[in-house]
């Protein structure tokens, strides 16, 4: 590689330097080239690691690599060189999709989606990283070929999770009666997966309802922390497991209308075969925002930490988006994603910011703030619904109980978000130039896109008795 990709980069210094008024300053991306999945997300030596789809060479889905980048504190992040590559002549010549990093005897090693060409099938690929995870021993080994299952018709994103002592891959899938499925495979031996057959389907009452698809892409499968479980008591591998599946539907394009959905459950062990068994309980949407896809989630000894994808696009829900023409010029596409906290509560999905992003809250701009606010280009509000019986002093717009997110401009006016908020309940919403993240307590977030106009600001209407605490976001002081 040449010499100037040796270095790790500070995404401080990509976001500062960065000419392009949409361009993320707290979300670490590179400065060009397009990004799709995290990939990878894992936490070795004192750092986390998040990988994700990349092609440095333009802003358009193309001949897919790995980007990376890390932290040790989810604040400060560096970026690593491209960390795989399609191999000309391999099973991954046409991309390495989407796949993990698992610690495998000691050794990083990355098992991923490798194609050879457009609408071809994909294989388990295994490389081999450094201790650092920066750099990568690709020789194209495959782990497991596409299954000898008639009924299979497509296979994809392979993930690694232990039960009961044992170590196990899913792949997402869909099936020839149209139905999506989840593909079991026992893994003794990282260099060679043993086909189990189709674990879960759509067909499932619970997943019918909650997790709708085609195909289900990128499938999780991790234990989270459970308000209801005793901590004290260790609800051992009996705990609640969560799964979340991007939902594939035909004729996708990027789109994704159908987002992502999650069920959650329990995992026991089958008498008669040993293998695990997922028991759906209940489930549901796991981002309210059309701009979310993709995610990946990492489960640490205390917490489940998720990323997801929020991509580029021509507008939706009326918001105003980016021609390809504009994203070419721009010359970079796609974001990922704060950092998220997982949990259950009262059986249900929870999603937080991670507490580190307080550490970009930086100067109070408004406090107890009513009506309209204009809010800095870089943003953290806190919206408080009101709290006493009484109406506010009237001055709020947006409805009874709305809370409006507008772009704002001399003769224009458009709608990003618009959430209900009851009495003393807490929304927190982060604007980082063209992404939008609303986080509502005991609930999942909402990922939204928007690109400001030149003269547009960010103004927030609040209804009647609510308040907004606002800060600007600003990178603390230090290195990562």
């Amino acid at each position: 590689m040449p010499a100037t990709d040796l270095a790790a980069v500070h995404f401080d210094d990509v976001a500062a330097s960065h000419p392009d008024p949409a361009f993320p300053h707290f979300h670490p991306r590179p400065a060009r080239g397009w990004i799709n999945d995290p990939n990878g997300i894992s936490f070795i030596n004192g750092r986390y690691h998040v990988f994700f789809q990349y092609n440095p060479d333009s802003a358009r889905h193309h001949k897919i690599a790995w980007g990376h980048v890390s932290s040790a504190d989810l604040v400060r992040w560096e970026e690593h060189p491209v960390a795989l590559r399609p191999q000309h002549g391999g099973p991954d010549e046409y991309g390495c999709w989407t796949g993990v990093v698992t610690d495998d005897g000691g050794v990083p090693t990355a098992a991923y989606s490798g194609v050879r060409g457009d609408g071809g099938h994909s294989q388990v690929v295994i490389a081999r990283g450094s201790e650092d995870l920066v750099h990568w021993e690709q020789t194209g080994h495959v782990a497991a070929s596409m299954p000898d299952d008639e009924q299979v018709t497509a296979v994809r994103d392979p993930f690694i999770f232990r039960f009961n002592g044992r170590r196990y891959a899913m792949q997402g899938a869909g099936l020839a009666d149209g139905h999506a499925a989840l593909l079991l495979y026992t893994v003794e031996d990282m260099s060679d997966w043993k086909y189990q057959g189709i674990w879960l389907t759509s067909e499932n009452p619970v997943a019918a309802e909650s997790t709708p698809a085609e195909i289900w892409e990128c499938p999780q499968l991790v234990r989270v922390p459970d308000a209801s479980v005793d901590s004290s008591g260790g609800a051992g591998d009996s705990g609640t497991w969560l799964m979340m599946f991007s939902l594939w539907l035909s004729g996708d394009a990027h789109e994704h209308a159908n987002g992502v959905g999650h069920l959650v459950g329990s995992l026991t062990e089958d008498p008669a075969t040993g293998l695990p068994v997922f028991t759906p309980r209940g489930g549901g949407k796991s981002d309210l925002g059309r701009d979310f896809y993709a995610p990946q989630i990492v489960a640490l000894e205390d917490r489940a930490l998720l990323w997801g994808w929020a991509n580029e696009g021509p507008g939706r829900d009326g918001r105003r988006g980016r021609s390809q023409d504009e994203i070419d010029a721009a010359g970079w596409a796609g974001v990922l994603t704060f950092p998220r906290d997982l949990s259950v509560v009262d059986g249900a999905l929870a999603v937080s910011p991670a507490p580190e992003i307080d550490a970009y809250r930086g100067a109070m701009t408004a406090s107890h703030a009513a009506g309209s606010v204009v809010l800095p280009a870089f943003a953290e509000v806190l919206v408080t619904g009101r709290t006493g019986s009484g109406g506010g002093d009237g001055s709020g717009g947006g409805g009874d109980t709305a809370v409006e997110l507008l772009l704002v401009g001399d003769g224009s006016r458009q709608t990003v978000f618009s959430g209900t908020i009851e009495p003393g309940e807490e929304l927190r919403v982060f604007v980082d130039a063209s992404l939008v993240e609303v986080y509502r307590a005991g609930s999942v977030a909402t990922t939204l896109r928007a690109y400001p106009a030149a003269g547009e600001q960010w103004q927030l209407q609040l209804p009647s008795g609510a308040t907004a605490d606002v800060w600007e976001l600003e990178q603390p002081s230090g290195q990562g």
